[in-house]
Order: structure tokens, then C-alpha cells, then sequence
């Protein structure tokens, strides 16, 4: 581990000040979960930790109209079991249970979790030189070397790394917004732009800014709480990454399908929406050939690599459990 300042802030604004000096260097410590072994590694050495577990963002409040407000302190274990996400958003509930272990659960917050860095073998041993992520230029030694957990969607020649969180999918299928502080004040960003897609920029996972912290996630109101269901299909029965994760939501009149939201987890550098299979349901009814449609549109342009082909399958058997349990909930 490399050396670095500390500084403890108790305000918003006094993070945002301690960082503001040196932007790209510094980072933001919360529960550390991420952030502390990947210094162990030499993989992030930041010049500057500022301590943000004082910061007034660990409330989960109610918004007008039925929304609710996550502050970004808030923790995964606090989260997955507040009365008003497990009755109104119980995709997230589950998303957050599936993750981790209860012991990291009580330590990672809402904001450190959208901010995890990929699970990648080659980007997290620092031993290994060819890694645009973590040296832009170098190289990707994923595309040729162990690529099994790797993407199937939206890779590029410079990286082929996934996403690691289980979180992050319940919120991109809940359309769910990011707010974040920074240098030039506060904005808003919609679940699906939070997240980059590699292209040329691997390095960049998020669309932050340098110095800008989360401060919240909101969730607009949710007309799927009956019928969502969160799967996440792993090597072991815990404490591991997805394969493939499908958070599936269902607004349901009868046996119709009003309206769908299904993400994936596991599959790509960001929660991977398949809104053409939201799109096919939408109107109609939820029997094997609407679910087995949906489901094979899911996958199409799927691109994988040598070790992992097999992710298209589970991805589309996967996706049509999900929306099988979910449809049959209520």
C-alpha cells in the first residue's frame, strides 16, 4: 500500500473541499469494502483518503408521490431490510441479500456498492502488466487468457471486464436516479448513464467527475412490487460474483403484462438493460412463448469469448425463470 493523507470530513461540503485540491488522487472512503484491497494490491493508489462515514447520508426517506431516497451512506444490510424497500421494492431487497456476505452487508454502503471496481483476474493482480483498466495502452489480457467470468455484451477490444454488483442491476431495471455533489453543485444521473461502457476508456467505469461524491439514489414510484424477482446464478451458493444475474419486474393486470423491466447482471461493464425483451412482453400474455421470446431477443448480439459462450444459454434459461417466478408472485 502506498502512502497517503487522511482527512475526516462531518459535512458534505467539507468532503467535496478535501477532495477539491487534488480531484483525481483522492478518494472517498465509506465502508471500504472495495476500495482498501484494492489499495492493498497496488491496484488504486490514491495521494488522499477522505473518511465520508460521518456525512449526514444514512437516512432512507419517503418521497412525495411514493419514491423513496437511499442516502448514499446508508448500508447494504440497513437497506435490504427497511420496511419501505422490502414492501415497495422487494427487487432491491433481494438484489442486496444475494450479495456479499452478512459481514461486508453491514459494512458496504449504497454509494461505495455502485462504485465497486471490476472482480477482472488480470486487473487485480497487479502482477500482470497488460491492463488498460488499470494502465491505459497496455493491453487487455483477458481477450486471450481466462476469460470465463468475462463479458458477453458491450466489451471492446480494450477490455472485456464485468460488473461486479448485484445492487446496481436491481436499480437499473428499478430506473432508479444517482445524485451526486460536486465542485460545480449537485446532479442528477439516470441508473443506465451511471455506469460506462469500456470503449476506448476503460479506466473509466462511472460517468463522475473527479471530485464528485454520491450523496443519494432515488427510486421513483414502483408499480412492480408484486411481481419482481431478483436471480443470480453463481459458481457457490454464496459469497461469490453472477455468472448471470436477471432482475425481472412485471406490472401485471391478470395474466397481461402491462409493463416489464428486466436487467442483467454478470454479463457486461454496466447493469445491462434488454428493453427490445421488456418491449415484447409488453401487452401481452405471460405464458412459455412470450417468456421464451423475450428471452432469446435478450441475448441476441451477444459476443462471447472462448471461455465463456456458455453465458448465452445461462443467460436466456436464466432470464426465463426470472420472469416465470415473477410472473407467478403476488
Amino acid at each position: 500500500m502506498r502512502a497517503f493523507t487522511y482527512e475526516r470530513a462531518d459535512s458534505v461540503d467539507a468532503a467535496i473541499s478535501a477532495a477539491a485540491p487534488l480531484p483525481s488522487e483522492t478518494k472517498f472512503l465509506a465502508g471500504g469494502t472495495n476500495l482498501l484491497d484494492l489499495m492493498k494490491g497496488d491496484v488504486e493508489r490514491p495521494v488522499r483518503i477522505v473518511d465520508i462515514n460521518r456525512l449526514p447520508l444514512a437516512q432512507i426517506v419517503e418521497l412525495p408521490g411514493g419514491g423513496l431516497r437511499i442516502g448514499a451512506m446508508v448500508r447494504n444490510s440497513d437497506a435490504a431490510n427497511n420496511r419501505l424497500v422490502r414492501t415497495r421494492y422487494p427487487l432491491l431487497t433481494q438484489a442486496l441479500l444475494a450479495g456479499a456476505s452478512p459481514q461486508l452487508r453491514n459494512m458496504a454502503s449504497t454509494g461505495g456498492n455502485l462504485l465497486q471496481r471490476t472482480r477482472c483476474y488480470y486487473f487485480y493482480d497487479a502482477s500482470f502488466p497488460a491492463c488498460n483498466k488499470r494502465n491505459p495502452g497496455s493491453g487487455c489480457a483477458a481477450r486471450e487468457g481466462l476469460n470465463r467470468i468475462h463479458a458477453i455484451f458491450g466489451a471492446s477490444d480494450k477490455c472485456v471486464a464485468t460488473h461486479p454488483s448485484d445492487m446496481a442491476v436491481a436499480l437499473a431495471a428499478l430506473d432508479a436516479t444517482v445524485e451526486v455533489r460536486g465542485p460545480s453543485g449537485t446532479r442528477r444521473i439516470p441508473m443506465r448513464d451511471f455506469h460506462r461502457l469500456p470503449g476506448d476508456t476503460p479506466q473509466r467505469d462511472t460517468n463522475l467527475e473527479p471530485g464528485e461524491l454520491i450523496t443519494a439514489v432515488e427510486l421513483p414510484p414502483s408499480q412492480f412490487a408484486a411481481h419482481s424477482h431478483y436471480l443470480k446464478i453463481r459458481d457457490r451458493a454464496s459469497y461469490a460474483f453472477a455468472l448471470v444475474s436477471v432482475a425481472a419486474a412485471l406490472d401485471m393486470q391478470g395474466p397481461v403484462v402491462r409493463e416489464a423491466r428486466i436487467a442483467l447482471g454478470g454479463v457486461a461493464h454496466k447493469p445491462w438493460r434488454v428493453e427490445r425483451a421488456e418491449q415484447m412482453l409488453a401487452g401481452r400474455r405471460l405464458d412459455s412463448a412470450a417468456i421464451a421470446a423475450a428471452a432469446n431477443a435478450a441475448v441476441e448480439g451477444a459476443v462471447p469469448l472462448a471461455d465463456n459462450a456458455f453465458k448465452v444459454k445461462l443467460a436466456r434459461a436464466a432470464i426465463g425463470e426470472a420472469l416465470e417466478t415473477a410472473g407467478a408472485m403476488s
